[in-house]
Formats: C-alpha cells, structure tokens, sequence
C-alpha cells in the first residue's frame, strides 16, 4: 500500500479497480499510481485488495485494486472481497478493467457491475493485443450500447493514462448515468417485482434494489444472508423469490442461474456483433501454434520437465559458476569489517569482533548466492509474463485431482517454490482462493515440502561439495521430487484426516502469449533478489545473534583453557628463541607488538588470496609497504637475512596459532548450550547420518531456513580466517570427517521435508485458525523427512550404494509410487455407464 500523500485535497473520490482475472488491472494499476506491484501474466496475482493514490485536476483519487474475479457471486474469497468493498465502501466510481482481446467474456463482469448501479467507467485495456489478432473494437459504438464512457488503453505502455483519468472525474462529477440495463426476459417481471418490494423497504436502502433482486433469485447465499439479517428470516421476499424459482425450474427444466447466465451471454452476443470486426477470425494464431506443442497430451509433460531442468542448468549450474567473481568481494567486505572491529589478540579475540565477524560470516554464507538467485527470479519471470505459468496449472490440473488437490493449488504451490526461489508464506496466504475447504487444507500442509527460496543456499552448498559432477541431475532430482511427495502426502491426508471435507470443480483461463519486457523482468528480478538480502541482513542476522550466544556458553572449563593458554605461550617462546640472534629480537618481546605483526600477517596473506593478477599482486604490495613501512619487510622480505628469519618464524607461530584458535572454538562450541543438545540428539540421528553440527544447523532453521547455511558457515571454520568459500571449508572437514555424499543426500531429503519455518507454522495457523493443525505441520514432517533420511542413509549403507545411487533408487521409488497412485485414484474415478434418460416428456423450449 502507497504511503498517503501529506496534504490534504478538498476534493477526494474513491476509485475502485475491477475486472477479471488477467486483465491488466494491476497494470493498469501501476500506469495510474505509479505503484510497483508485482504483475504476471498469470491470473488471481492479486490475492487482496490493494490502494494507492494520485492527484489530477486539483482532486485526490485513491484508487483500490480489487481482486479478479469471473463474478460478483459468494463462491470465492476474491470473489467475496470484490463484493464486499462495493456494497460496504459506496466508491464513487469504478473503473472496470476488460480485455479488448477478449471481449465478449469480459463483458459478463461488466453486466454485473453494472446492475449494481455504480457509475462505471469501462477500461479496454490490452488494445495492441486486439490489433495484432485482428480484433477491432468500435469504441464509440460500445459506449452506445453501454452506456458509459469506454477509454482504449494499453496499460504496459502507458497508453491512454491521461485520458482514464478526465473520464474518471467527469463520471463521478456527472449527476445522471444512462447506463445498460439487462433484460432478464420471462424471469424480467419477477425481477422488477421483487426489486419494487426492496425498494419500499428502508432497512435494504443502502443496498442496490436491482442487484439484491436478481441474486435472491439466483438463489445467492450471501443476498439470502442479508436479506435475512435486515428483513428477517421469514420475511416475503425471500418467500417470493423461492416461489419463483421453483416454479421456474418446474417448468423450464432449467435452474434460474443458469437462465439467467444465458441472458447475460445472448445481450453480450449481440453487443459485441455489433462493436467488433475480425479480420483474422478473431484467432491468436501465435498462442494457438505454441499451445499445440507444449499443451499436446503427450509432450506436454516432457516440455514441462524440460523447463524445469533448463531453469535449473541455468541458475544453479551457470549461476555457480559466477560467484567465482561474486566471492572476492564478499571477501573483501569481510575484511573491511575485520578492520574496523577491534584488533584480535594471540589466543583469543574480543567478544565484539567475534560477535561481528559471526555475522558478517552468517551473511556473506547467503549472499554468495547473489548470482544465482538474479538468474533464477530472471527465468521465473519470464515464465510469468509470458503466460507458461498459466499452462502450467492446466497441464497439472488433472494430475492434482488425482492426488485429492484443486487445479487451483498451482498458485499456491508456484508461490511456495515449485521453480525455488518462492515462499512457504505466500503459498499459504494464497490458498484462500481455493473453492473447496479439503484440497485448501491438503494444499496449506504440502506448500512447505516445495522448494523455497531459503533452501536453495542449502542444496547447493551441498550438491556443489559432494555432487559436483552431477549438479543439474540433482537439483532435477530435489525440484521433483518434493512435488512427488507433497501429491503423496495430499493423497493420504484427502484419503484420510481430510476425507469428510467438500470439493469443487476447477475453473480457470488460460492466456494469451505475451514477450517479456526487459525492464518487467529485470526489475522484478532484482526487486526478489531484494527482498531475500533484506531478509539476510534482518532474520538471518538476527537469528545468527541467537545461536552465537547459544554457541558460546557457559564456555570451556578452565582446566581447558589454562592448557590452550600454556601452549600458545610455548608457540611464543619458541618464536622469540628463532629470532634471538636478529636485530629485530627487541621488536617483538611486547606482546601488542606481536598480536599486531600476526594481525598484520593474516591481513596481507588474505588479501593475496582474493587478488588476482601480477599486476593487482604489484599495487597490493605497494600499498601495505606504504601503509607499514616498517612492518613490510617481516611480510616480503628481500635480502634482509635477519628479516627472512622472521618471517620464516612469524609463519610457524600463525599456523600454531591457527590451530589452537580452531581447537579452542570447536571445543567452545561442542561444550556449548546448543552443542550439547546437538550431541544428545546424535544416538538418534546417527541413523540418518547427521552429526552433532548438522543437527545444530537444522535446530537453527526452524526460526529461518537460510540459517541453516549461515550456522554451517560459522561451524565450520577452518580457512574462514584466510576467506575461504564455504564450499571450499566444508569439503576440507567433510574429507577429515569420513563425510560422504551418501551422508549429504539423506540430509537434503530431510531438509527438502522438514517441519515449515516459524513464519510459516505461524500463517498456517492463521489460515486453518487451528493449533491441533499447526502442530500436526510440523510434528507430520518431521517424522516422515527423518524416516526418509534414515532409509537412505541406513538402506545405502546396507546396499553398499554412493550418494548417487541412492539418489536414483530412491527417486524410483517415490516416482513409481507416485504414478501408481495417481492411476489407482484415476481409475477409482471412472464413471459408468451414463444413466438412460427419461423420453416420457420432452423439456418445453424457452
């Protein structure tokens, strides 16, 4: 929501922005306020209402984007947000956004709207659309016969903007409006007398009579519901309008619903003969060559699969291979931090650098994947504007009804990560669209088995340590297999907990090809990527806070520390005795002097490491030999004998030191609160081949997914002080430790199912206003993401399997159970023999 201009206007009106789905409203949206909302070429983006402001013509607008909707019934969240801003708000004017290219189904809203009697202002967006298939719309004839003033737009390239905005203000200040009025034929009577009743009453007054008629006709539940709050549940209206449809139905053999749909289509029939010229049969000739490849029985699926495979090469794989560059800077970064933090000492360092460069380290861990995650929102993108996404719901629709779930669950579940880089969040959020209340329960628990944006960091440290030969058959196989099991787990929740719950058949468009714009995709992408660096440097680090000081008490025993103290204190001593007989033995007896010369030492080796070039290794020396004269000839000696031997004896005291620094952390951490829990947990784990730190690290996810990477980072730290990557620390512990590929996948499989983040179990209590299902988010998961982990790990072992073996037993497995559950569920739903109609008396014609 736009933040409200700080004057105040005399003049204000509220504008209210409504249409079907896939229309362009939030386009046009944007082109009026200017507002950076996310649009796609997917419909149902906008889930909620949405405000923003303008100024024109000395008049304060605030413009409200309602959700799309097909209807102004009760059968749909949007649905009912849509309506219910109408008739509680009273806006002054509303703009109805349809689609040129698409007109005559546009126009079944606009009726609607229209019975309503707002003053409306009719937005024929997506003009260019219409033009390249053809379609030319007569606006002044379609005013004609609406009514209303009809501006042409072209809402992505702010075409008809300033022209929107006179037509707004000159409907609101208009005192009278002429618009259409739908003729409902034989049910016409039954229409004007019921909406004479509602108008002498007083208490409907403030509801609009021709509107509240038609639907206690329909049979509304809502308009039943408010006519029997402000008339009374006995009250002779909704008498009158039972008797009517029932005497209807007896006669016509058709529900009033349906004959009144009828009437909507044949009034839109003629209008759009008589408004629209096709010279090209109104075809999308485009959409409709694509469509036949990609939407074909049979290749659909691999063409599906083919998409994410190639969206996966190209971020994970291609985008790895930039944070080659992307790395030194990060490096560098963390060096300037280290130079401004307090000076380390010998042995130990100050608490404040310890805790700053912790989560300077816990960041850098994440943002490495910069490159990645640009690349990923790219394709994601792309896959949006052009109208794929779409297809993809319907390719999906028939598998999801195979596993008890909606075809409107493809939102939620692209939201939630189907292509990775979405959020549990959102695609809990989004189920409030889905019509039927079993597969929105299905669809809220399996949102969080799909591949989100924070678990991305995780996979890929790991595949790129332990499967780096394999990269883009991996994160194939983590990107589909999360959906195989999220089918499995809706088809046994529907089957079972959620089998009493209601269902509904599934509706949705389908739109038109569109090419992507440069500046959409490219500011939608960095506009994600910033979002994830905002959460980095506010959950994660805050999060990174927590587990440092989890992490550090109650600290080593002092029997521990006076050992690690004594041997330091050896290192020193055995380094002065080096240096004794050099002129530089007095230099180095103050132990400042010494901490400094190290710090020094382990400044310049790190900067070396993320230098590339002789010439950028040329200016580096340069600058610390201006920077320490005197201290430069202990780092680069030339013919200095004396100086050479110091610094022959400096590299043996910092690889002492560094050792006794790690044994000092490890052993602080293994002793520490959180380390404790971790190794308590390893009897059970063991199974399933994690450690006391990969289960410290899976502790710490549960507040946020990215700490997992971030704690690794900082559990791991042998080479952090000389920058190391990440991948380069773990596959370095990892080769000590006896860690094997085998270990890594079990853990990626229980990370792909573990329990939803706190944010997460958070929304999924909000939308299922439950505890009993909150816990069962996140107690279900976990049981099953361990139990898979300790088949692989324990079953891989027993098989004598690698990672990558099991990588394909496993994924065997899962698939064949999917596809065999899927065709026992198709084939339970086979209908039979259809029923022999009654030829007794033939249905009287209309």
């Amino acid at each position: 929501m736009m933040n409200e201009p700080p004057e105040a206007d005399p003049k204000k009106l509220l504008v209210g922005l409504a249409g079907q789905q896939n229309a362009g409203k939030s386009t046009t949206f944007n082109m009026l306020t200017g507002a950076n909302q996310h649009i796609a070429n997917y419909p149902g983006v906008t889930v909620d209402k949405k405000t923003g402001f303008y100024r024109y013509r000395e008049t304060r607008v605030e413009l409200v984007d309602l959700p799309g909707t097909y209807s102004l019934t009760s059968f749909s969240l949007e649905e009912r947000v849509a309506r219910d801003f109408l008739i509680s708000e009273h806006p002054d004017v509303i703009a109805n956004v349809v689609d040129a290219s698409s007109l005559k189904r546009s126009l079944y809203f606009t009726f609607q709207v229209l019975e309503m009697g707002f003053p409306v202002v009719v937005v024929l967006n997506m003009m260019d659309v219409a033009k390249r298939n053809g379609t030319h719309v007569d606006v002044s004839a379609l005013e004609h016969c609406l009514g209303v003033n009809v501006i042409p737009t072209v809402g992505r390239k702010r075409r008809g903007k300033t022209e929107l905005k006179d037509a707004i203000l000159d409907t609101a200040n208009r005192k009278t409006h002429n618009s259409l009025r739908i003729n409902y034929e034989e049910l016409e009577p039954a229409v004007e007398n019921l909406q004479k009743r509602l108008d002498q009453s007083k208490q409907a007054e403030n509801y609009p009579s021709r509107w509240l008629a038609v639907k206690l006709l329909e049979g509304d539940s809502e308009a039943e519901r408010i006519a029997g709050e402000l008339l009374g549940e006995e009250c002779e209206e909704l008498k009158m309008a039972e008797s009517v449809r029932q005497e209807f139905e007896e006669e016509h053999y058709m529900n009033v619903p349906d004959y009144l749909v009828g009437c909507r289509d044949r009034l839109a029939t003629k209008i759009v003969n008589t408004c629209v010229t096709e010279t090209k049969n109104g075809r999308d000739r485009v959409t409709e060559t694509i469509d036949r490849v990609v939407l074909n029985r049979f290749a659909a699926p691999f063409f599906l699969i083919a998409t994410v495979f190639v969206i996966y090469q190209l971020s994970i794989v291609k985008g790895y291979e930039l944070t080659v560059y992307w790395w030194p800077i990060l490096a560098k970064l963390r060096a300037m931090v280290a130079g401004v933090l307090p000076a380390a000492g010998i042995l130990e360092d100050p608490y404040i650098r310890s805790m700053g460069l912790w989560m300077v380290d816990s960041a850098n861990a994440l943002l490495n994947y910069i490159p990645i995650f640009l690349i990923l929102f790219s394709l994601i993108a792309i896959l949006e504007d052009s109208g794929y996404m779409a297809r993809i719901a319907f390719i999906l629709d028939k598998l999801f009804h195979s596993f008890g779930l909606h075809g409107q669950s493809t939102l939620p579940y692209i939201l939630g990560g189907v292509f990775a880089g979405g959020c549990a969040v959102p695609g809990v959020m989004a189920t409030k669209g889905i019509p039927d209340e079993r597969s929105r329960m299905a669809t809220i628990l399996t949102v969080p088995y799909m591949n989100c944006l924070a678990k991305i960091p995780f996979y890929t440290l790991l595949i790129n340590v332990f499967f780096a030969p394999y990269k883009s058959w991996a994160m194939l196989f983590l990107s589909t297999v999360t959906i195989f099991v999220a089918l499995l787990v809706a088809k046994l929740l529907t089957s079972t907990l959620l089998k009493s719950m209601e269902t509904a058949p599934f509706v949705m468009e389908l739109p038109k090809y569109h090419s992507p714009t440069l500046f959409g995709v490219g500011q939608r992408a960095i506009e994600r990527t910033w979002q994830y660096i905002k959460k980095v440097g506010s959950i994660v680090v805050a999060v990174s806070v927590c587990v440092f000081t989890l992490l550090q008490f109650p600290g080593i025993s002092d029997e521990k520390q006076a050992h690690f103290e004594e041997e330091i204190t050896q290192a020193v001593g055995t380094f002065q005795k080096k240096i004794a007989m050099t002129q530089y033995a007095n230099q180095f007896k103050d132990e400042a002097a010494l901490a400094s010369m190290i710090n020094l030492y382990n400044d310049f080796k790190t900067a070396r490491l993320t230098t590339k070039g002789a010439k950028a290794s040329k200016a580096l020396s340069a600058r610390f030999k201006a920077n320490y004269p005197e201290q430069f000839k202990f780092l680069k000696p030339q013919k200095d004998k004396d100086a050479k031997k110091v610094n022959k004896a400096l590299r043996g005291l910092v690889s002492k030191r560094k050792s006794l620094r790690r044994q000092i952390k490890e052993s602080q951490i293994e002793t520490s609160a959180l380390g404790m829990v971790g190794r308590s947990l390893e009897p059970i784990t063991q199974w399933a081949g994690f450690n006391w730190k990969i289960n410290v690290a899976i502790l710490s996810s549960f507040a946020a997914r990215e700490s997992s990477v971030a704690t690794i980072g900082v559990l791991y730290q042998q080479g952090a002080d000389e920058n190391k990557s990440l991948e380069d620390r773990v596959e370095a512990e990892a080769g000590e430790g006896g860690f094997s590929p085998l270990h890594a996948l079990a853990i990626m499989v229980f990370f792909a199912l573990y329990p939803p983040c706190l944010a997460t179990t958070i929304m999924i209590k909000v939308q299922t206003a439950s505890y009993k299902w909150m816990v069962f988010s996140m107690i279900f998961p976990t049981t099953l993401g361990f139990v898979a982990a300790c088949l692989i790990y324990t079953g891989g072992r027993a098989l004598n399997l690698s990672g990558i073996q099991m990588m394909g037993v496993f994924y065997a497995a899962v698939l064949l159970t999917t596809v065999c559950t899927g065709l026992f569920s198709s084939w339970e739903r086979k209908p039979g023999p259809p029923p022999v109609p009654d030829l007794r008396e033939a249905p009287k014609p209309l």
